[in-house]
């Protein structure tokens, strides 16, 4: 009784994963390219980004810190990677941009009010609003999430996604930023440094600018497919030596990358991941963050 048990039970999981293998699905990217490899200089590193992405063959790519990059540039890089579409914010400081495998429509390149800007999108009937909130204040990072969840609540459309670097911390990761005691007092440091802008709110970590956008509705895709070691998306080990130690980035390992979905497209997540491992350890300071679609 047991051995038909077991092969039964053996049989519907791998059912359950024809099944799944066999469903057509979107594949969502964003990463944080790291002052576009060196504002281009770096070419090794920038090679081996082409090959990665390549492989891993996103159906829609969203990039930040595309430094030195025109519009043209993204567009060639875009090539190696199969998409014939490609769109940039800007052309100078730190952009970001949006490729993909369909037509991409603009909506919007947001800047008033952003610390780097937003781009705001539609492809393949979704609105994709690719973001890089601001890395040194809570208070520009809130303002910066209202501004964007203003724009979501005026659209027709029940699909979209919010996605990059947003520079923030999400609550649902507070169980392990209480134990980040060496990275609180590294932020206090750097606040104490500068009395403009505070990335902490009252000592604290900041929770605004993520409430913000779940209040609104959004969800955080990642989280049920991530364990809590597995919940971090910088620093990686790229950084060793120029910012941080080895055993620096590692105590000090925190999650600030996100694609966050709108509730009916979450509802059609079926895998998402940080790809923290040693395949892009060495890529960019950031990691990428993934998330698979049935297809709409």
């Amino acid at each position: 009784m047991q051995r038909f048990l077991t092969t039964f039970i053996c049989l519907c999981f791998l059912s359950q994963a024809h099944t799944q293998a066999d469903t057509p699905t979107l594949r969502v990217i964003t990463y944080n390219i790291w002052n576009g490899f060196d504002w281009g200089k770096d070419t090794a590193r920038h090679q081996q980004f082409l090959d990665w992405a390549n492989f891993q063959k996103p159906d829609i790519f969203a990039l930040q810190e595309l430094c030195g990059y025109t519009q043209e540039k993204l567009a060639k890089d875009a090539k190696t990677w199969g998409h014939d579409h490609a769109i940039i914010l800007k052309e100078e400081g730190y952009p970001v941009g949006l490729t993909s495998k369909w037509p991409i429509e603009l909506v919007k390149k947001q800047r008033d009010g952003m610390w780097h800007g937003m781009l705001h999108a539609r492809v393949a009937g979704i609105d994709v609003f690719v973001v890089h909130l601001s890395p040194a204040d809570w208070k520009t990072r809130k303002r910066e999430a209202q501004i964007i969840t203003q724009q979501i609540e005026a659209i027709a459309n029940d699909k979209y996604l919010v996605l990059g670097d947003f520079n923030a911390f999400s609550p649902m990761d507070d169980d392990i930023n209480q134990t980040k005691k060496s990275l609180l007092a590294r932020y206090k440091t750097g606040d104490a440094k500068n009395k403009k802008y505070q990335n902490l709110r009252h000592d604290y970590w900041d929770y605004t600018a993520m409430s913000t956008f779940f209040a609104a509705g959004l969800l955080d895709v990642s989280m049920p497919f991530l364990e809590p070691a597995e919940r971090f998306s910088y620093p990686a080990p790229a950084l060793a030596n120029i910012w941080q130690t080895e055993s620096e980035i590692k105590r000090n390992r925190q999650r600030i990358d996100y694609i966050l979905a709108s509730p009916r497209l979450a509802k059609s997540c079926v895998y998402s991941r940080v790809l923290n491992g040693p395949e892009t350890s060495q890529l960019s300071d950031h990691y990428p963050v993934v998330a698979d679609f049935v297809r709409p």
